[in-house]
């Protein structure tokens, strides 16, 4: 059975920074982080493979970066020049054949969220 535990969500202000952790139990060979805000579809912010191959949306490219650290089980979303419509609850999740950010519902296994807060 897969848990993941998220950390590292909180308030900032436009232009700060954030770092995400997702401490993980059991197969998680493809892992990456989402986001939902009220009122609005979840949504695929970056995917990472067990082999560290990474895919990012274009609306975080350049300012995010995923990474996970395969000994401790941990994924990490870095959160760089943080804007506004970057507020959301960040999900972490992990699938054993899923490995991408593009489609949510392939994705098996949830945290329960960590809230991400940018104000202007």
């Amino acid at each position: 059975q897969v848990q993941l535990q998220e950390s590292g969500g909180g308030s900032v202000r436009s232009g700060g920074s954030l770092k995400l952790s997702c401490a993980a139990s059991g197969d998680t060979r493809c892992m990456g982080w989402f986001r939902q805000a009220p009122g609005k579809e979840r949504e695929g912010v970056a995917a990472i493979g067990s082999d560290g191959t990474t895919d990012y949306a274009e609306s975080v490219k350049g300012r995010f970066t995923i990474s996970r650290d395969n000994a401790k089980n941990t994924l990490y979303l870095q959160m760089n020049s943080l804007k506004p419509e970057d507020t959301a609850m960040y999900y972490c999740a992990a699938d054993r054949t899923y490995c991408g950010y593009r489609n949510y519902a392939l994705c098996n296994y949830w945290g329960q969220g960590t809230q991400v807060t940018v104000s202007s």
